[in-house]
């Protein structure tokens, strides 16, 4: 359509010169309804042709916000979903496991060695019949040093000797088995770095 109509303007302008030279002879009423005789039909189609164009470009701006309409629905639909979704999983409760203590008395090793032993330091009525061994030593005095470390960080430790003749260091002592054994693990769990007393063991004083 557009190269016909510019066919149709080339046409024209090459009957210009022919038109201007006739001007004289035809007066400007009589040129008027010879161009629109000869050459209305062009004028029609190009009036045609623009309204076309007009409703063409109208059509495509509707479809044009109508897509757009559609796109910001739909990316609107999935922020709100997204938002629910969120939200359900924060209301959701967090269940926490239960905290289960290493010392707990299923898990104590309650074993024992059986030794008749002599308050060697220690008060009159602190060695009971299970005591928590946590060094042994061939002199006293090297014993005596563990001990009073032990009364510094607040336990009422004690020396005992074996028939043998070595000194045992007890940092508690007990008439129950199992308040023994436990005493024991909550000792070892609070000097992990201690080689030594990580042997700590149970004795039983018969």
């Amino acid at each position: 359509m557009c190269f016909t109509c510019i066919v149709y303007v080339a046409k024209i302008i090459h009957y210009v010169p022919i038109l201007l030279k006739s001007i004289e002879k035809v007066d400007v009423v009589s040129l008027s309804s010879y161009i629109c005789k000869k050459y209305g039909f062009i004028i029609t189609t190009m009036r045609k042709s623009f309204f076309v164009a007009v409703a063409l470009c109208s059509a495509f701006v509707v479809v044009s916000c109508k897509s757009k309409d559609s796109l910001y629905k739909t990316a609107y639909d999935e922020a709100r979903v997204e938002q629910s979704e969120g939200q359900s999983q924060q209301s959701e409760p967090v269940e926490i496991a239960p905290v289960v203590s290493s010392t707990s008395k299923a898990d104590v090793d309650d074993s024992y060695r059986t030794e008749k032993v002599v308050l060697a330091s220690g008060d009159e009525g602190s060695l009971k019949e299970f005591s928590v061994v946590c060094g042994s030593y061939g002199n006293k005095s090297g014993a005596e040093k563990v001990r009073a470390e032990l009364i510094g960080e607040g336990y009422d430790a004690i020396i005992v000797q074996s028939p043998k003749g070595l000194y045992r260091v007890v940092c508690a002592s007990y008439d129950s088995r199992s308040e023994a054994a436990q005493a024991r693990a909550r000792f070892k769990e609070s000097h992990p770095g201690n080689a030594d007393y990580q042997k700590a063991w149970l004795l039983y004083n018969k």
